[in-house]
């Protein structure tokens, strides 16, 4: 059985990037993964401040993806890595939800995004689910026990 998951109230809400499961990561508190990943598009500048401090991950979202702020040179070969690095924290931080993940067993997990055809499965089904394939990613670094 595939595991499809997209709003935050959803059976798998906690997988979404928008769900309300802060962490610490480089030194700062982040609201949520997708607070992490938009500020990561401009790092040590004051747009990332900004969207970490912003009120809601639909904010962070909107700040991110706003092409007048001057997006980081090498965001298309960083930015799986910087979503890893913000899943594996969350799901490490939270035991509730490190215990949902791993409860899925060897189950595929889909971003079930009907506008996403890169972290999601795209209207169609054909999109790439990068966001799925790293849960599933995490799933395993949690299983083994070993964390970076």
């Amino acid at each position: 059985m595939t595991i499809y998951f997209y709003s935050t109230r959803s059976e798998y809400g906690c997988f979404s990037n928008f769900s309300s499961h802060g962490f610490e990561l480089d030194g700062e508190y982040w609201a949520t993964t997708e607070h992490y990943f938009q500020a990561q598009k401009f790092p040590k500048t004051a747009h990332c401040d900004q969207i970490r401090q912003a009120k809601t991950p639909k904010d962070a979202a909107k700040m991110g993806r706003d092409r007048s702020r001057p997006l980081r040179k090498d965001w298309e070969e960083v930015k799986d890595d910087l979503m890893r690095k913000a899943v594996l924290r969350k799901f490490e931080t939270h035991a509730e939800i490190r215990e949902i993940l791993l409860a899925t067993g060897d189950e595929e997990i889909v971003e079930n995004s009907p506008s996403d055809y890169y972290w999601g499965c795209g209207k169609d089904g054909s999109g790439k689910n990068m966001l799925g394939q790293i849960l599933m990613e995490v799933r395993e670094i949690l299983r083994k026990g070993t964390s970076e």
